[in-house]
């Protein structure tokens, strides 16, 4: 029975024959690595939709011949390493379902969240394992590791092993797990089905038409969903990819000038960070075609920067605003003419036959245009539920109407804007994000600025410089004049500010650190 002819109910996005199928059609495509992948290290940085689909066939057989069944959890939690993407394919290609947790997080939270998953199998590496999961309990079915590691069964003692027959789940069975942010806490687990995946996938195929066959450099969290639709859209038409893990700009230029991508995707942040490249030397950026943003608001100086880097006629940048839960739910285009005049706050407007999203107030109705309130989104590609938390589920859930978080108003137009995060809210400020994008712009030397609430719930602005340079103050007094009163700057360190698995800032942790007086 062939996929286009079920009901909607019953069409699923399967992460196991993905690259399988991608060869079938395009096997010669070059797939490019930053760094070897730690569980097949002999075959360098230079590989094609055929051999990855092989190591995922392989890595696959390995996993079942060491005692991985169909619907049993696996969490990944290693160094980060594009072979994370590979062991996801492999684990969900046996029936068993993937459990992604970031590289990033602390030991302890690692371990709630493996208590959570009710003894699964965990994949990880020594320095996983004489790091941040030294001395804990780990209430796990077996570990395996991508490498020699003490207490662990290296996968390589299964090599060569026979390759099962692929395994299909239900379109409606948990078939993925991630986690969400975390930037107020211990993040939350998010369980995926196939069916949800597929009504978040097709949307985005249709934005990702324009750009089909283009080569795509991506530097984003191997263990968020978003990164698995984006290489289906991608592996679909047969881009070629460069996949990379250190976004550091002195390393990324000399790749991209060679490989000169029409796509680029990461996180916001991270665009920030690659402001540098507009100008680096072999011009990195000039055949971009389509930037893609997602995870969070981009700065409008940030998207002018890149847009003018493209010597292309007529690039774009592509932002997506949604999250873990609820996949994308509204999205605009900047071009060079509109980004000349954008909004930061300006989300868009939700995608047609999937998505619909309105503002409520504290009743719980709809708000007129132009009054701030709760965003709602309405999606088929909602989440499942939290895995041991389904009364947290359905405290977020009305009438199948998901709250966001975030607070915001539409336009007459329908136009969506995003004010702040409902608990980042201060009184004295109308929009804690809205003043951030009037400072990246009026200082240029800003790496990251963020508001918080301080003691008293007075806006404290904490700032990163370029190059550590300390901020001038005389700029800073010029800049701020007629912005809303706040504290002094604080200046840290761009690496000092606590920050999620898409480099999201932790505005909570930021207003605890400065309440127990840390000064960075």
């Amino acid at each position: 029975m062939r996929e286009q002819h079920l009901p909607l109910t019953d069409r699923g996005y399967y992460l196991g024959p993905l690259f399988r199928r991608a060869a079938e059609r395009h096997g010669a495509v070059h797939v490019t690595l930053d760094r070897p992948l730690d569980t097949h290290p002999a075959l360098g940085v230079d590989l094609t939709y055929a051999a990855v689909a092989d190591i995922v066939e392989d890595l696959s057989g390995r996993l079942w011949e060491a005692g991985v069944r169909p619907s049993e959890r696996v969490v990944v939690h290693k160094t980060d390493n594009v072979d994370i993407v590979l062991l996801t394919c492999a684990i969900s290609r046996i029936g068993a379902v993937p459990a992604l947790l970031s590289p990033a997080l602390a030991g302890p939270v690692v371990a709630e969240l493996v208590g959570r998953l009710r003894r699964p199998w965990l994949i990880t590496d020594r320095a996983k394992l004489d790091g941040p999961l030294k001395e804990l309990e780990l209430p796990v079915r077996g570990v395996l590791s991508v490498d020699e590691a003490p207490g662990a069964e290296p996968l390589t003692k299964y090599a060569g092993a026979e390759r099962p027959a692929a395994v299909r789940l239900h379109p409606r069975e948990p078939a993925l797990i991630t986690h969400s942010s975390g930037t107020t806490g211990i993040p939350k687990l998010a369980v995926h089905c196939p069916n949800t995946m597929w009504n978040r996938l097709i949307p985005q195929q249709a934005m990702g038409w324009p750009t089909r066959g283009e080569t795509a450099a991506l530097h984003m969290s191997f263990v968020h969903s978003r990164f698995y639709h984006l290489l289906g859209v991608l592996l679909r038409f047969g881009s070629p990819l460069v996949l990379i893990t250190d976004p550091e700009p002195a390393a990324v230029a000399p790749l991209l000038a060679r490989h000169r991508p029409g796509i680029v995707e990461t996180h916001p942040n991270t665009f920030v960070l690659w402001e540098e490249l507009a100008d680096a030397p072999g011009a990195p950026l000039s055949r971009v075609r389509s930037y893609g943003s997602t995870f969070d608001a981009i700065h409008p100086r940030t998207v002018r920067r890149l847009l003018d880097a493209s010597t292309r006629r007529a690039p774009w940048l592509l932002q997506l605003y949604g999250q873990s839960e609820t996949g994308p739910v509204a999205f605009q285009w900047f071009t060079r003419r509109s980004a000349a005049r954008a909004d930061g706050r300006r989300v868009g407007i939700g995608i047609p036959g999937f998505t619909r999203v309105r503002v409520t107030g504290t009743d719980g109705r709809p708000t007129p245009p132009g009054t701030p309130g709760r965003i709602e989104a309405r999606t088929r590609g909602r989440i499942l539920t939290y895995l041991g938390m389904q009364d947290r589920y359905d405290r977020q859930l009305h009438d199948g109407w998901w709250e966001m978080g975030d607070m915001g108003y539409r336009s007459r137009l329908g136009a969506l804007y995003l004010i702040d995060r409902e608990i980042d809210q201060i009184d004295s400020v109308h929009s804690n994000l809205e003043v951030e994008d009037v400072l990246m712009d009026r200082l240029e030397e800003l790496r990251e600025v963020v508001i918080v609430p301080g003691a008293d719930r007075e806006p404290v602005p904490v700032v990163c410089v370029r190059g550590e340079r300390t901020l001038d103050p005389e700029r800073w007094r010029e800049a701020t004049a007629d912005l809303p009163a706040m504290a002094e700057p604080r200046q840290w360190r761009f690496e000092e500010l606590p920050m999620t698995a898409t480099w999201k800032v932790k505005r909570v942790e930021i207003t605890r650190m400065l309440a127990a007086g840390v000064h960075a």
